[in-house]
């Protein structure tokens, strides 16, 4: 993995997984199901958590949700999915909470927002009901600003003072502030309340990259508790992505956040897993986590009018994907594995030879012929129709070699037999 030296925050348990402490950056996810419908969202949160999602949030905007909050979690544990719960409330979570206890138990963690927590002369009142709520049931929360749903009394004041300096700040710097105050101010009493720093986690979220680079940055100077990024209404396919994938690099880089999400608007019937293989390639790409084995392919040119390549390449990640949650428990370590698809003789044959397992498929005008190396040392070369299939199984047969628990003594560097050799 990466070395990149992170801050170290206070760590904080969430069920079964730590944030924070050193510990590895989590991946989360959030169902768009109506909570009350128990069976969409459990068949969701099981999809979500196989696509492997550490942690699932839940909307609980009202009684009917969160009666159904306890129920899920049965039906959960029953499949065998032990995957935590975060209720998500707005407005109204210190009744839903109080009045819900087996909601407020099922749970593993609490967000509220310190914008609409409560109004007024109510606000400190209804956040410390929440906070009593999670000190008796033994919850942590998270405290999670957004800049869509900010505290308007602090912004109208720290602009009104910003309007009155001798060197006025830009008005998007006064928002930084005054976000980073909101997060800051509501953990303070929450800790004054008696919640441990390792009861808490922050986030502010906001919908341009350089803003949420400046926010973090800024919570991470003045505070060491555990960090949530996530890039809010970041858009839908290859926008959101992008500004996802922009903003929470560079704050991954640097050190800064212990859990992310990555919130993409999802196309109509579209999988809602997305977003939890988008945070997964993010962080491996990076090198901070392995998730699941890596496919390499090139990105074809005029040399590569098949294409065989392309379509190996897809079925092979494809394939890995769904198999992921058996090979976990099956092979040991299979998500360091490293796969190479190409397609024709320039860079293939070195490509395949820094890969674990990797082929060359023939390019246009080549001979047709695809050697195969395994550990640096080619090992075949697979002709004909059958060759994709014959690389397929080729494949399967090293992890098998490799991973399996029968290899266990000695797993790595071994050749594959010669399958349709040359």
């Amino acid at each position: 993995m990466t070395s990149i030296t992170r801050k170290r925050t206070v760590p904080v348990k969430i069920g079964p997984v730590t944030l924070g402490g050193g510990a590895p950056v989590v991946v989360q996810s959030m169902t768009n199901t109506d909570t009350a419908d128990v069976g969409q969202t459990v068949a969701q949160v099981e999809a979500l958590a196989r696509a492997g999602s550490e942690l699932v949030r839940l909307t609980v905007d009202r009684a009917e949700a969160a009666a159904a909050v306890p129920l899920i979690r049965a039906q959960l544990d029953k499949r065998g999915v032990d995957v935590p719960l975060i209720g998500d409330f707005h407005y109204i979570g210190h009744k839903l909470l109080a009045d819900n206890p087996d909601c407020a138990e099922a749970l593993a963690k609490y967000r509220i927002n310190p914008g609409n927590v409560g109004f007024k002369d109510k606000r400190d009142k209804q956040f410390s009901q929440i906070i009593d709520i999670a000190l008796k049931h033994d919850k942590p929360v998270r405290i999670g600003v957004n800049w869509g749903s900010l505290d308007q009394e602090l912004l109208t004041r720290l602009m009104n003072e910003n309007a009155e300096s001798p060197n006025p700040k830009d008005a998007r710097e006064v928002m930084h502030e005054a976000m980073v105050q909101s997060a800051l101010l509501s953990a303070d009493r929450a800790q004054e309340l008696g919640l441990g720093a390792d009861k808490i986690v922050l986030s502010a979220k906001v919908s341009a990259v350089q803003d949420l680079i400046a926010v973090y940055r800024m919570l991470a100077e003045r505070s060491n508790l555990a960090l949530h990024l996530g890039l809010t209404e970041a858009g839908m396919g290859s926008k959101g992505i992008v500004a996802s994938s922009a903003a929470m690099s560079v704050l991954l880089q640097q050190g800064i956040g212990d859990t992310i999400r990555i919130s993409l608007t999802p196309e109509p019937g579209g999988d809602r897993s997305l977003e939890v293989k988008v945070a997964q390639e993010l962080l491996q790409s990076m090198g901070f986590r392995a998730f699941v084995p890596l496919v390499a392919a090139c990105p074809g040119c005029g040399r590569t009018t098949s294409t065989t390549f392309q379509e190996l390449a897809r079925d092979i990640q494809d394939f890995i994907r769904d198999q992921m949650p058996d090979w976990k428990r099956r092979y040991p370590g299979v998500e360091t594995l490293n796969v190479a698809v190409m397609g024709c003789i320039v860079n293939g044959p070195g490509e395949s030879k820094h890969a674990d397992i990797g082929i060359s498929l023939p390019g246009t005008g080549e001979t047709p012929a695809a050697p195969v190396f395994i550990d640096g040392e080619k090992v075949t070369t697979l002709r004909g129709p059958g060759a994709a299939a014959a690389f397929k199984q080729m494949v399967l047969d090293y992890i098998e070699r490799r991973y399996g628990h029968a290899a266990l003594g000695d797993r790595a560097g071994q050749g594959a037999p010669r399958t349709a050799a040359e």
